[in-house]
């Protein structure tokens, strides 16, 4: 049965399920089903099909083939659910297919009228987007702050938010009970309802607990919540508020005999706030949903990424035949064909055909890129104009899109560092309000007008609720995640929150040579031999190419293109060892050949003499010598031009006008330095430095108060990007420099630091925007509610206006937020 299950038959797979029970198998989405009450079911080519929802069987009814052919995963796009062996969103099978999650009993899979769907949303991982730290299987809300946890994996088609359609139920069936209950409340003298207070107040209360108790039972919770985790928030607020405007009310309209005489209105009965406790649970819940509907929008940005993957590829058999498969059939070393206006299916190189490719989703830069036998083609990527053959060389969760997927998604979970200040407030900011409610309440009971006890009750009400620290919480981490999905589709990936702040207050940026000023693409342009050498060019070329083969540096990689045009004979070398920043040493045909820098030669024991390369005194100071000595004699020098990047230059310019002091870093010999720097105008070079000395260099300047960005592509600009303030990596280069990097630029373009800078500035001005106006909201807004401009201006705030200001509040941080969207880069 097992054997059946995993199998890619036609047929729904009965599965045992607790206790023997058998379900079916859901073709679409890979769930398991109890037959009998399955949301629907079809028939096809004689077998029946069991689904755990109507749009499983939709989807399945549009194309049953795709889904029989790759059972429980088409279609299932998520934002981490990759790996080796599925395409990009490919869901992994996991416990939501019969199987407890880890450290969950058997009864947490409890047999009844759960759909499946409910049961796949408990083993879904679900966090706070304001307190990452927090993980759970299944919706909820933040044991800290009581906001609606969301999932960490994003589906590329928007799934529906059982939050978000909980608290929609709610609202409407609130709303259409507040709505009379406000008509009674506010219009019964005006319009002379047949009945009296003592009637109206049953009528008000018969109107007000479905939507108090009903309505507002998710607030509750939150509220108890914080109570029993000791982490006061928002809705420790609301709660009381609430509760108290309630509570009050229901003692005033079952004992009113139990009220004092300086508690009563001029009627003589108890004043009751029904109206207040309903209308604020619905503002209340207004403000989570319209909350709720832009939260959603922040994933927008992994979800235009997902989006990017096709679903199918056209694979080429052995035979020269094709067929479409579904993307997690493609295999590393399989060949593809990209017709015109399709999208690049996975990572690859062109085999056959030519074509011009749209590389806007990584670079930002929507002009094609021409593309020929040779070049390599990222999943993703817009095929414009011819017909081409691939091999595909990186497939599932190791493709560009993949990491940039998984990258943005673990950014917008980070927290910047002045989020601290917002925890900090919020941390005193409740206790602190409820003592000013508190403060309120005896202030206007003791000195206010009549009827002193609702004017109290009333005040300390509209402190409680206007305060509600929410905006604070958001104003950080909403900005964040709207940032790095701009930056995402701008060719600026960014780890990190703090990476992301900590780029805007930069002064120094250090950059590395090789591959980052300059194209990363040398070229050997001459081979000169020392006084005496025994050798021929050829000789010395084949050998230092056999050496350098197991080597990833750009300049390896041109000695070895040299020697493969030339078509020389390659040998294996043994006993290889790489230096960082120096050079390459090993065995070849019984010789010792040592490859590298004029110091790595010395320092190995290899015999130098200046004097015979002379010849290097009028060769061009831009070019780059690479020594060969073989037996502890040095016998030539390999010299290597590169190309400096067309918009170094611009690039440089724009950042020196931003105040930025720029200093080049490389190992390089100091002629070839001076001339790069010559060019694009940089004053302060240091060359010849090992990797260590980079990362020493680095933190030199951080010791002399600078904020330093560092910019490399190589194994040996690590350490330095690891110890700068923030490491940028050129997406072209080493996986080393990309994990040690805060920012990784995809084309691996300077014009991507000075796109990451404005991305910075804006997010940190958008940050300070929502913290002053929550600061500034909350700073206003609870003396007005407490009525300290009450003796001057008779300004008093109603619960209701407080909870209607407290929604709007959240909402406008969320707004704001969103305009990162179009931050121009």
């Amino acid at each position: 049965m097992a054997d059946a299950a995993d199998s890619s038959n036609t047929k729904n797979v009965g599965l045992p399920i607790l206790g023997g029970e058998v379900r079916e198998k859901d073709p679409v989405c890979g769930m398991t089903v109890d037959p009998s009450k399955a949301a629907a079911k079809q028939e096809f080519r004689g077998d029946t099909y069991y689904f755990c929802s109507k749009r499983c069987a939709e989807r399945f009814a549009n194309d049953p083939e795709k889904f029989l052919s790759a059972p429980g995963s088409a279609g299932m796009e998520t934002a981490h659910g990759v790996d080796s062996a599925h395409g990009v969103g490919a869901v992994r099978p996991g416990p939501a297919a019969g199987r407890p999650a880890a450290g969950k009993t058997p009864g947490a899979l409890r047999a009844g009228p759960e759909t499946t769907e409910t049961v796949a949303a408990k083993f879904a991982q679900y966090t706070c987007p304001m307190h990452p730290e927090i993980l759970q299987n299944g919706p909820g809300s933040c044991p800290i702050c009581g906001m609606a946890l969301e999932p960490v994996e994003v589906s590329a088609v928007a799934e529906a938010d059982p939050e978000y359609d909980s608290m929609s139920r709610r609202l409407w069936v609130s709303a259409a009970l507040s709505l009379p209950l406000l008509v009674i409340a506010m219009g019964g003298d005006l319009y002379k309802l047949p009945f009296s207070p003592g009637a109206r107040n049953w009528i008000e209360l018969a109107l007000a607990t479905p939507v108090v108790i009903w309505g507002g039972w998710p607030f509750f919770e939150r509220f108890w919540m914080s109570l029993v985790n000791r982490s006061p928030n928002m809705f420790t607020l609301i709660g009381l508020g609430t509760g108290a405007a309630y509570l009050d009310s229901l003692a005033a309209t079952i004992f009113p005999q139990i009220f004092p005489a300086s508690f009563r209105e001029a009627s003589g009965a108890p004043p009751v706030y029904f109206e207040a406790a309903a209308i604020i649970t619905t503002l209340v819940l207004l403000g989570q949903v319209l909350e709720l509907r832009a939260r959603q929008k922040t994933s927008g940005a992994i979800r235009a990424l997902l989006n990017l993957a096709p679903q199918q590829a056209h694979l080429i058999a052995a035979d020269g035949s094709e067929r479409d498969v579904v993307l997690n059939e493609v295999q590393r070393g399989d060949r593809l064909r990209v017709r015109p206006g399709e999208r690049v299916p996975t990572d690859g190189v062109v085999q056959d055909g030519q074509s011009a490719i749209d590389e806007s989703m990584l670079t930002g830069e929507s002009m094609p890129v021409e593309k020929s036998p040779g070049d390599a083609v990222t999943g993703g990527t817009l095929n414009t104009s011819g017909s081409f053959v691939m091999e595909a060389r990186r497939v599932g969760s190791e493709t560009m899109l993949a990491q940039i997927v998984k990258l943005v998604s673990e950014a917008q979970r980070s927290r910047a560092p002045m989020q601290r200040l917002a925890d900090q407030v919020a941390g005193y900011f409740v206790p602190a309000v409820v003592v000013a409610a508190v403060l309120a309440f005896v202030a206007w009971a003791a000195f206010g007008p009549q009827p002193r006890f609702a004017n109290a009750l009333v005040s300390a009400i509209a402190v409680v609720i206007i305060a509600c620290p929410c905006a604070l919480g958001l104003a950080t981490p909403m900005s964040v995640m709207v940032a790095v999905g701009r930056g995402a589709h701008a060719g600026v990936l960014i780890r990190s929150a703090e990476a992301l702040e900590t780029l805007a207050k930069v002064d120094t940026l250090v950059i590395d040579k090789t591959g980052t000023l300059t194209e990363g693409k040398p070229q050997v342009s001459a081979v000169e031999l020392a006084l005496g050498s025994a050798y021929t060019k050829d000789a010395l070329l084949s050998l230092a190419a056999s050496l350098e083969r197991a080597s990833e540096h750009p300049l390896a990689r041109a000695i070895v293109q040299a020697a493969r045009e030339k078509k020389l004979p390659l040998v294996e070398a043994v006993n290889f060892l790489a230096t960082p920043g120096g050079g390459i040493e090993g065995e070849l045909l019984s010789k010792r050949v040592v490859v590298g820098t004029e110091r790595f030669l010395r320092a190995r024991g290899v015999e130098f003499s200046a004097a015979a390369f002379s010849k290097l005194k009028s060769s061009d100071e831009s070019a780059t010598a690479v020594y060969i000595g073989i037996n502890a004699r040095t016998e030539g020098v390999f010299l290597l031009t590169d190309r400096i990047k067309a918009s170094a230059a611009e690039a440089l310019n724009e950042l020196r006008a931003e105040g930025l002091r720029i200093v080049m870093l490389t190992g390089d010999r100091r002629e070839t330095a001076m001339s790069v720097a010559g060019q694009l105008g940089i004053e302060q070079v240091e060359a010849g430095v090992q990797p260590q000395q980079k990362g020493e260099i680095v933190k030199r300047l951080r010791e002399e108060g600078r904020i330093v960005a560092m910019a490399g592509d190589g194994i040996n600009d690590a350490p330095a990007l690891a110890a700068a303030d923030v490491g940028i990596a050129m997406g072209t280069g080493t996986d080393v420099a990309v994990n040690s990097a805060g920012i990784t630029l995809v084309k691996g373009d300077l014009q991507g630091i000075v796109r990451a800078r404005r991305l910075s500035r804006a997010t940190i001005g958008n940050i300070k925007q929502n913290l002053a106006f929550a600061f500034f909201y909350n700073a206003m807004g609870v003396p007005i509610a407490a009525g300290v401009f009450y003796p001057a201006f008779h300004w008093l705030l109603s619960p209701m206006l407080a909870s209607a200001a407290m929604s709007f509040s959240s909402v406008s941080v969320i707004t704001n937020a969103l305009r990162l969207r179009k931050t121009s880069l």
